[in-house]
């Protein structure tokens, strides 16, 4: 029921009242629907308003609805979870508590690995925050770049970027605050990228032949179940980080493109 209320919820602001136009949507359904037995997908986009989930999922002949194929979303505690009843509603909605600044290895992100090992579907917002500018993509939080090593199977990761939804949902549209519903007649942009390959055995062995150069500040971070210190893990977590925002820079720049030619 709560799938089937929020879903109504996304298809009404993204179709109804909004306009929405996505590109290579057939990808992000055949990965949900179609992807290998056991595999994870990992889904990350920019972060551009608190309405970016659930309405970009709101999209036509996308089952929003469909609890058992939904995703599972890294959701901020500050905001998502501040009392019992929305703590209720928002687990309903299979999203995982993030404390921000909390740390890559809090409890909920091993739930979050959890999710990947039962081969469902996550989607996390790697910039860590919600971020309105026209620029270039943040530098990530390593969260999702060390869930994708942990995983035991290497999960799926597609890339989305997305425009619009800072005006759907401006967060200083008065006296500094957001709107009390979301604004209607804006134009939203959906662009959905290929998956990224990522070899994590060869990243790890690169990752500790980089690690032995450098000087750090030791956090006390555990050792992974690949048995690499801090430095690797560093090592590790940075180099698929800038993997992804690369990818996600170049969407941003197609999205652009887009925008200008329509």
């Amino acid at each position: 029921m709560m799938f089937m209320a929020v879903g109504a919820f996304a298809k009404a602001v993204a179709n109804l009242l909004n306009t929405t136009t996505v590109y290579n949507l057939e990808t992000l359904l055949r990965l949900v629907r179609h992807r290998p037995p056991g595999v994870p997908l990992l889904t990350v986009s920019n972060h551009m308003s608190t309405l970016d989930d659930p309405v970009m999922w709101g999209l036509k002949d996308f089952p929003v609805t469909d609890a058992e194929s939904g995703r599972w979303v890294l959701a901020a505690e500050d905001i998502c979870f501040k009392n019992p009843v929305l703590s209720y509603l928002f687990r309903l909605g299979k999203c995982i508590p993030i404390t921000r600044g909390g740390g890559i290895y809090q409890e909920h992100m091993n739930e979050a690995l959890d999710r990947l090992i039962d081969g469902a579907w996550l989607h996390t917002f790697p910039e860590g925050k919600v971020f309105q500018e026209d620029a270039p993509i943040r530098r990530l939080k390593w969260g999702t770049a060390s869930l994708i090593a942990r995983a035991p199977v290497t999960p799926i990761v597609l890339p989305i970027v997305h425009h619009g939804f800072e005006k759907v949902m401006p967060e200083n549209y008065m006296f500094g605050r957001r709107p009390p519903f979301p604004l209607c007649n804006k134009d939203i942009r959906i662009v959905i990228g290929e998956p990224i390959i990522f070899d994590v055995p060869k990243l790890k062995q690169k990752a500790v032949e980089m690690s032995r150069d450098i000087s750090f500040s030791h956090a006390g971070w555990p050792k992974t179940i690949c048995g690499l210190d801090e430095a690797a893990q560093r090592c590790l977590y940075t180099t698929i980080s800038e993997q992804i925002r690369g990818v996600m820079e170049r969407l941003r720049c197609v999205s652009k493109s887009f925008l200008k030619t329509n």
